[in-house]
């Protein structure tokens, strides 16, 4: 039997999402954990600029794995795929178009794109595309899924409400408090199996103003671009809603630690590249020196002057 009375929860909320029809997931590498299972995916290529989250998937599924190199536009750029293989590609930064994904569709029909890193870019149509809810709003989990091969599987709803401490701690105090709860939720996906998205995770993100977050994403990353575009060695689209600025300089390591040491904390995406690839190969040295300098909707251009004026200073 429905409680009725009590005391009252968290608020409901009643906007429309932002991807409202697709399938609404537990997590980004659970989202490709499906399409393996529902494509029959038995071997697939994979960019060598990558983390062990996509990995993972295809180790658990046995599924057959190679890893291709990319470019400076973080497109394949490798000669022993064929156009049979099926191919994951990772759109960078948002940095891979629409466009760029249709032409890679004509070379490779069996495609899947992996949209974390551009939540508001709209899948392709047709194309196997999916999306992580927590690397753009305040959740502890979510993905979203394109795909016209769905499972019949009676799959488990997830529950987020016990992962939701580092969350609320950062709202009220600071990051570095809750770092060690919010890596400790980050490998709990590891061991989790394909689940519906939680409602509380649902709930938050049906509570969002998405186009606020849009145009000041899409704001900070033009102006850091107008102050920092000449030290770039990456020729960038700018993105709608952009995730981060990918800021690609020799001396990126260095200038990280000057950050970090500042309290401008910039991470290092995928170091597992330092694994897989030798120091001579492109994706070793865009690992070490491209740094992801933060756009989101927290900030405005008070931050952003910050982190120019603290680049500017190690530069100069």
């Amino acid at each position: 039997m429905k409680e009725i009375g009590g005391y009252i929860e968290y608020e409901y909320h009643h906007g429309p999402m932002l991807h409202e029809k697709a399938i609404k997931l537990n997590c980004g590498r659970r989202a490709f954990s499906y399409l393996i299972r529902s494509r029959g995916i038995r071997k697939i290529w994979i960019p060598a600029f990558t983390c062990g989250s996509v990995i993972e998937p295809c180790q658990k599924a046995h599924t057959a794995y190679e890893l291709y190199n990319i470019n400076l536009d973080f497109l394949p750029d490798d000669a022993r795929i064929s156009p049979d293989d099926w191919v994951y590609v990772i759109n960078y930064y948002g940095q891979v178009t629409n466009d760029k994904i249709e032409e890679l569709r004509q070379r490779f029909p069996h495609l899947i794109v992996d949209n974390t890193q551009a939540y508001y870019q709209m899948p392709v149509k047709g194309v196997d595309t999916f999306y992580t809810c927590r690397k753009f709003f305040g959740v502890t989990d979510g993905a979203i899924l394109y795909t016209d091969d769905k499972l019949d599987d009676d799959f488990e709803t997830d529950e987020s409400y016990q992962r939701m401490t580092y969350i609320l701690g950062r709202f009220e105090r600071t990051a570095s408090e809750f770092y060690a709860l919010y890596d400790r939720n980050n490998s709990v996906f590891n061991e989790e199996p394909i689940k519906i998205m939680s409602k509380l995770t649902e709930n938050i993100l049906r509570g969002i103003d998405y186009d606020f977050v849009e145009n000041t994403r899409t704001a900070n990353f033009v102006y850091l671009h107008e102050r920092l575009g000449k030290h770039n060695r990456l020729n960038l689209a700018i993105p709608e809603g952009a995730f981060m600025y990918p800021l690609y300089v020799p001396n990126g390591e260095m200038i990280r630690k000057h950050l970090i040491a500042n309290k401008i904390y910039i991470p290092t995406l995928w170091p597992d590249v330092f694994d897989y690839c030798s120091p001579d190969r492109l994706e070793y040295d865009m690992a070490k020196h491209i740094l992801p300098l933060p756009v989101d909707q927290r900030y405005g251009k008070e931050e952003m002057d910050t982190i120019v004026r603290e680049i500017i200073q190690y530069l100069n």
